[in-house]
């Protein structure tokens, strides 16, 4: 019984560490725009097919320094989610800060293109999206130097947009006929891909007559490690400064002189980044797939809403408390710490699985918010009173 018990603990403190990182950058994100952006497990996604893409190149390129691969795993996937953030806040979020609804269609529109893109992905797409965007950006900026462009802005946005698709259709038709299969294969396709943990990371720590899985371990270390990063950079950097400034007041911050949207945009290329580095330690734990963001986006805005929008501290103790209790109602721990007492056990063998170990716990968030409506930490300042 003991042994089950730590295991549960233990395990459910890895799941809430992988939370914990995924929630951080969403906490980040939500407390300082009040953006829910619901495209948040997708960025988890790309970092997880990041980090196969790596290990797939460092067996083909560099077999020798393959136990090493999840170090450079978990900055390329730090890069790309972060990217891929700055993309998605600079070409839609931006035009829909103070409106909630339209920004919550939007990023779930982006997921479902996301996973999409992942299913789809071949050299053709990659090539039609490159070109595109040589197309358009690179003749939007050519017209930018003309007198008369914003007279006709709006004409020549529409014509760029139809020449520059033209053009793309048209080539990627020719490259798909000439290459065949050999460009229109799919890279990932929808099944899902398998990553293989360093040597190093396998097996475990004997406890007695239980293992300390050394991925698990890892997987704790990396988020202890990111959450002292956030902390310093929010607390001693001119940056992190600025971006709990423009938390506590965006109006009064702007009027210092300090750029919201600069803010803005970095705030959420970081919290991308930090979802892309918990799609690397997902990947440790099982197969990747285009839904992998869908298991944990749900948890992990929950996560975000118990500690407190915003809060550093909340979000430590809400992402590794929810961890740990979905996993031990999950996995029938509590029915086996009940197991004298029949109707308790009955009870919770009930909710001892995935889906209804996850009702559970929304029923004791819902209860929760009763009596704590702002969370463990309520968020303070002059916006909150105001």
């Amino acid at each position: 019984m003991i042994a089950s018990i730590l295991d549960g603990v233990f395990s459910g403190l890895s799941i809430g560490s992988i939370l914990l990182l995924a929630a951080l950058g969403l906490a980040i994100v939500f407390g300082l725009m009040g953006v829910i952006n619901m495209a948040h497990g997708e960025l988890m996604m790309l970092g997880a097919y990041t980090t196969f893409v790596v290990q797939n190149a460092f067996k083909a390129f560099a077999p020798g320094l393959l136990e090493t691969y999840i170090f450079f795993a978990l900055i390329a996937a730090f890069f790309v989610a972060a990217i891929a953030g700055l993309i998605l806040e600079r070409g839609v979020i931006r035009y829909l800060y103070g409106r909630p609804l339209e920004t919550l269609l939007a990023t779930w529109g982006v997921s479902l293109i996301l996973q999409q893109f992942v299913r789809s992905m071949n050299w053709v797409l990659v090539v039609a999206i490159a070109l595109f965007c040589l197309l358009f950006f690179g003749g939007k900026w050519l017209l930018q130097r003309q007198a008369q462009f914003q007279q006709l802005r709006g004409w020549a946005n529409a014509l760029l947009i139809t020449l520059s698709a033209a053009i793309t259709i048209a080539l990627s038709t020719l490259l798909s006929q000439a290459f065949g299969l050999a460009v229109t294969k799919p890279w990932f396709g929808a099944q899902n891909v398998d990553v293989t943990a360093p040597a190093w990371l396998r097996g475990g720590l004997p406890m007695g007559n239980y293992q300390l899985p050394y991925a698990r371990m890892f997987i704790m270390a990396l988020t202890v490690l990111c959450v002292v990063g956030i902390y310093l950079f929010l607390q001693r950097s001119p940056w992190g400064l600025r971006i709990r400034a423009v938390t506590q007041n965006r109006s009064m911050s702007s009027c210092l002189g300090i750029s919201t949207q600069k803010v803005d945009a970095l705030t959420f290329a970081l919290g991308s980044g930090l979802a892309g580095i918990a799609g690397c330690a997902v990947s440790l734990l099982g197969s990747v797939g285009p839904n992998t963001g869908q298991n944990y986006i749900v948890n992990t805005f929950m996560v975000v809403v118990v500690g407190g929008v915003g809060k550093l501290v909340g979000t430590i103790v809400g992402g590794l408390t929810i961890g740990v209790i979905d996993y031990i109602i999950g996995a029938g721990v509590l029915a086996l710490l009940a197991s004298s007492i029949k109707p308790v056990a009955d009870f919770f063998i009930f909710f001892s699985s995935t889906s209804m170990a996850k009702v559970m716990v929304f029923f004791l968030i819902v209860v929760f918010l009763q009596f704590k409506p702002a969370g463990l930490f309520p968020q303070k300042g002059r916006s909150v009173d105001a």
